[in-house]
């Protein structure tokens, strides 16, 4: 069994639809994938419907943005919550207020050095979806400025840039909290991705496993080798669930369906977690 849990969609970043998302993993022949976009559960169900008619099952989840006191960002992958949950909720509309609040401070910025309105990034932005960077990495694409989003981000979009401005996240303990309180199952993605930027260190994953903390991302392309070594001894160490994923954007990134992929008996053990909502099967 393939089991892919980390894809996007446009309903955030990704450049597919949530249909044509489930298209493209039952392509690359697997057999369960997860959507897991960023602060939204808006596109579950239209992947559920797609899912079935693809014949694949699919892990309805979602993936929550965090920071810890001293800036560095966090991701938790959030499986199988309740997506009514009023706290969980609250909190991802919040930060997604805020990521709006940014994109339109960061357009000004780069508005005084290059050749971008606030009208260009909405252009490249799905009904509905989450604005977030990635998007004015596209309209700075289509300006001619760069060639695609990953220069974008090493660039002009780093968060060394002077046009980089901090949003509004909850603590990354917090988050576990309430993807739990939500019935959710949560997992620290892609922990040890330093090419992203600063990575936390021993306290935020104490915090996040008191917390109820139930896995970690370790097969992960931006994952070096040596720090999924780290993370194998912290599951081993905590009794954590250990998952991998492609974390598939479509054309929004190089990552490829099926790249690293996740044990069914861990599946088994998230189905088992989680009780908010359940895996749509054909």
């Amino acid at each position: 069994m393939r089991i892919d849990l980390h894809a996007h969609s446009n309903v955030s970043d990704g450049t597919e639809t949530p249909a044509d998302v489930m298209a493209s993993a039952a392509r690359a022949g697997l057999d369960v994938v997860a959507l897991t976009d960023h602060d939204s559960t808006d596109g579950w169900a239209e992947a559920s419907l797609a899912a079935v008619q693809s014949g694949l099952s699919l892990v309805p989840g979602m993936e929550v943005s965090c920071r810890t006191d001293q800036g560095i960002s966090v991701h938790l992958l959030s499986y199988l919550h309740d997506p009514e949950h009023p706290g969980l909720l609250e909190e991802i509309t919040k930060a997604k207020d805020a990521r709006l609040t940014r994109a339109e401070r960061m357009v000004t910025l780069l508005a005084e050095d290059y050749p971008l309105t606030w009208d260009d990034v909405i252009h490249q932005v799905a009904p509905g979806a989450t604005l977030g960077r990635p998007h004015i990495a596209d309209a700075l694409v289509a300006a001619g400025v760069v060639a695609d989003r990953s220069e974008a981000f090493t660039s002009i979009l780093t968060s060394r840039s002077r046009y980089f401005v901090q949003h509004y996240a909850p603590d990354p303990a917090s988050a576990v909290e309430l993807v739990r309180a939500a019935g959710g199952v949560p997992v620290f993605a892609h922990p040890v991705a330093s090419a992203r930027g600063r990575i936390v260190g021993e306290r935020t994953y104490r915090e996040m496993i008191d917390a109820g903390l139930a896995g970690l991302e370790v097969d992960h392309r931006d994952n070096p080798e040596e720090g999924r070594e780290f993370l194998r001894g912290l599951a081993a160490k905590h009794g954590l669930l250990i998952t991998g994923s492609s974390d598939y954007h479509g054309t929004g990134k190089p990552n490829l369906f099926g790249e690293n992929l996740t044990a069914p008996e861990v599946l088994a053990r998230i189905e088992e977690l989680g009780t908010g909502t359940a895996i749509v099967r054909p």
